[in-house]
């Protein structure tokens, strides 16, 4: 769980405790794992208010070659204010396959409820969104998108006022100021950023969704940053793992680290706060 190899856990065990583990007895004891984290991942979801969707890659040995596999990861808010991790799915599959088997097996296991959506727009996931939660209102992160932005910049110079122009769109008092703020930032750069000026136009009312909650939830999942820290986490586990033999593997270590954060969240203070009526 700790991402390293069973020929350290093995030196480990024999350094402190006197006695040989071959890296066969590490295998099975950490297989004995893997129907307890099987439970918890297909566990019963029930209702959940938002729904925040994220997605990283680690390399894993397959065939012979290396390659990068996805981590798909769902995170929700219940109604009562809570998050917990609802899933995890790891696979070498196409990206829209994926996503759609991952949500799939969400409702399967009853998510129902779902009034937002915050993700990126990975090209597969919008298309599995639509398929699986039709109508379900979508928050494009708004992080990811400046960044998405700057990569339509002519110039390198023209970044820093750019990304100020686009935070004032994302930081208006409500969706009708925010519409009208980039309607002016749209004209300003017509001349000067065309394709820019029409890829703002198109795509960055994607990120304005978020206007039709709350104020004070508005921040919370306006991006995908309330991952940021259980990525974080994962980052510290598999880089210390580096290669994964096998796609099991990673799974295992991947579930086993949010089962962990998952655990605290449910347990913690509420992360958004809904008005009773």
């Amino acid at each position: 769980m700790q991402g390293v190899s069973t020929a350290k856990v093995t030196k480990i065990t024999e350094q402190l405790c006197g006695c040989e583990i071959s890296s066969s007895d590490v295998s099975r004891a950490a297989a004995l794992m893997d129907e307890e984290q099987h439970k918890w991942r297909t566990r019963p979801v029930g209702p959940m208010k938002y729904l925040v969707l994220d997605v990283r890659y680690e390399k894993v040995r397959h065939g012979g070659s290396i390659v990068d596999c996805s981590v798909l990861m769902a995170i929700g808010v219940d109604p009562q204010g809570h998050r917990s991790v609802l899933g995890v799915s790891v696979s070498l599959s196409e990206a829209e396959v994926h996503w759609r088997e991952f949500f799939r097996s969400l409702l399967e296991r009853g998510l129902n409820g779902v009034e937002l959506i915050t993700s990126d727009a990975h090209a597969g996931l919008k298309e599995a969104r639509k398929a699986c939660f039709p109508g379900v209102p979508w928050q494009r992160c708004q992080f990811h998108l400046m960044r998405n932005a700057l990569a339509h910049v002519p110039r390198e110079g023209m970044k820093r006022e750019v990304a100020e122009d686009l935070q004032s769109v994302c930081d208006s008092a409500d969706e009708h100021a925010a519409a009208e703020q980039l309607e002016r930032v749209v004209r300003k750069y017509q001349s000067t950023a065309p394709k820019l000026a029409e890829w703002m136009e198109e795509n960055v009312p994607e990120s304005l969704t978020v206007f039709r909650l709350p104020m004070s939830h508005r921040k919370r999942l306006r991006t995908t940053n309330m991952l940021e820290r259980l990525n974080r986490e994962l980052k510290r586990r598999t880089r210390v793992a580096t290669l994964f033999p096998n796609e099991p593997s990673l799974l295992r270590l991947v579930t086993a680290v949010l089962i962990e954060v998952s655990e605290e969240w449910e347990t913690g203070k509420r992360y958004v706060t809904f008005e009773t009526k």
